[in-house]
């Protein structure tokens, strides 16, 4: 279900959690997850090497991941996503939004399949879904958007 528009906005807190430890090479550097405190290594993409060479960005915007970077046309691409750290690969931003009856968003569903809301009656709905839907099942979020669309709610991929 979910599909990533580019947007950017999973990666633009992460400079606090992705570090460069050092450069150990012209596109290669030694890196830290400082959440888990996993080293690892990485080189920057062949075909994201000139937005990566662009200092301007990253260097406005110092709270972002330093592997994040403008693609053009409002996308943001990892400049190092083909060996990237298994952190980032798990992760989703938003699997879908959650919409009310009335046309109102009323909630989300990140990658860590958590509902964030304030709705208590979606929050109710929610938790009489988990009662029936494993959570950690393979197309827990796919049951899960059925059994809410069952419910009345309108579901919308990623920040529909």
């Amino acid at each position: 279900m979910f599909e990533c528009s580019l947007c950017g906005r999973c990666c633009m807190g992460m400079g606090d959690y992705i570090v460069i430890e050092e450069q150990t090479g012209h596109f290669e550097f030694r890196a830290c997850c400082v959440s888990t405190g996993t080293e690892f290594v990485v080189r920057i993409d062949d075909d994201k090497k000139e937005l990566f060479s662009d200092r301007t960005w990253p260097d406005l915007h110092p709270a972002a991941c330093p592997f994040l970077r403008p693609a053009g046309n409002g996308r943001m691409v990892c400049s190092i996503h083909e060996g990237s750290p298994s952190q980032c690969r798990a992760f989703r931003c938003i699997l879908f939004t959650v919409w009310s009856g009335h046309g109102e968003r009323i909630g989300a569903v990140t990658g860590s399949r958590a509902l964030h809301t304030t709705a208590r009656d979606l929050r109710e709905t929610w938790e009489l879904g988990l009662q029936t839907i494993p959570f950690h099942a393979v197309d827990m979020e796919e049951q899960m958007a059925a059994f809410l669309v069952k419910n009345g709610y309108t579901i919308r991929p990623g920040n529909g």
